[in-house]
């Protein structure tokens, strides 16, 4: 069958029309946000001992040793995962020492790798462990309500929060007073962040002040420095470039469970639909495919776009495009402002992606 009888851009193997993203407006129950508390499918299989050190950063083998150390701790009765009784029953003693760490470090070191490997560690079963985003946990206290939050999580034995967000006063006091009780019924706490507004420095945030803004937790972490360069683009090959509208278009339909979107307004969708669902939106998509990828216009939509290729990323979903490549994504501007490091971690998760998608267009 020759494929000038098919719909342009239709493949003459499947012939099926793509998936777009644009169409997809999803609910997310509360009760999958609490399920979801695990760490994302990219970090299914990750350990600490495929976790692959730069033999010229040393703190990269240290934060190893010490991670493995913290969760072979976390394996006595401190939350026995009774939520229920624990909330109406007297509250523990404080435990002894630090109960928590901060991984300290640049986008690219592995910080997600650690603590996703730290969560698969821990002596509990999944549901005592509680791995999240910032971003999804303040999702959850606004499904839940603070109280029902702190009911839900009180019989863990480990809360890890990936990109702790400091951007938002409200939403730092927020978390914080909620990790404050967990604290105090006996959850131990893992966090990395990002950078405040204005922290450009090494292109990382400083512990000193993560540990300044979380105030009264700073003395339940131990902060934990790991330095590197991005292992996304360590000794690997560089990100293929942009193709056409008609090679990603041929590419879409050639794929079982290819969504194809015009990248504009996908921008333009992802403005109608809560960031909280952008991993729903995903449900079933193989590979994503853009045509028409231009600059990010403003700073609202760029944060936007952050969050989705965190989602694509967790999820490995290839990403192929048609238009600038990915590292023109953002301005001048954006790149040199107070969300700079958001933006260099979405760039780096895309070129990843987008690695990923090059055997997808036939060659």
């Amino acid at each position: 069958m020759s494929s000038s009888t098919t719909a342009p851009g239709a493949n003459s193997l499947t012939g099926a029309t793509p998936l777009s993203l644009c169409a997809r407006r999803p609910h997310v129950p509360a009760d999958r946000l609490v399920a979801e508390m695990v760490p994302p499918p990219r970090f299914d299989a990750v350990r600490f001992a495929t976790y692959v050190p730069d033999p010229t950063q040393p703190s990269q083998s240290e934060a190893v040793t010490v991670l493995s150390s913290f969760a072979a701790g976390l394996g006595g009765s401190t939350a026995s995962g009774e939520g229920k009784r624990r909330w109406f029953a007297k509250k523990p003693a404080a435990p002894a020492g630090p109960r928590g760490v901060y991984l300290d470090g640049g986008y690219g070191v592995g910080k997600t790798h650690l603590l996703a490997s730290l969560w698969h560690a821990t002596p509990a079963e999944p549901a005592l462990k509680a791995f999240g985003t910032f971003v999804e946990l303040t999702n959850l206290v606004g499904a839940l309500g603070f109280q029902q939050t702190v009911k839900t999580l009180s019989g863990h034995r480990l809360l890890c929060i990936d990109e702790f967000e400091l951007d938002d006063p409200g939403d730092t006091v927020l978390v914080s007073s909620l990790l404050s009780r967990l604290v105090e019924a006996g959850v131990a706490l893992a966090a990395t962040s990002n950078t405040l507004p204005g922290k450009l420095g090494e292109g990382r945030f400083a512990a000193a002040d993560f540990l300044r803004e979380i105030q009264g937790l700073s003395a339940h972490f131990r902060p934990l420095r790991i330095d590197g360069q991005d292992y996304r683009h360590r000794g690997l090959p560089e990100a293929p470039p942009p193709f056409d509208d008609e090679q990603v278009t041929r590419a879409a339909y050639a794929t079982p469970g290819a969504a194809l979107d015009d990248f504009s307004a996908l921008l333009g969708h992802l403005a109608e639909v809560h960031p909280s669902r952008y991993g729903a939106m995903t449900d079933g998509v193989e590979a994503v495919c853009l045509t028409g990828v231009v600059p990010v216009p403003d700073q609202s939509t760029a944060l936007r776009l952050v969050v989705l290729a965190d989602r694509l990323y967790d999820r490995e979903i290839p990403v192929l495009a048609s238009g600038i490549p990915f590292d023109r994504l953002f301005s001048e501007e954006m790149l040199n402002g107070g969300y700079r490091k958001k933006y260099f971690r979405a760039i780096s998760r895309l070129t990843a992606l987008a690695r990923d998608a090059k055997g997808l267009v036939a060659q």
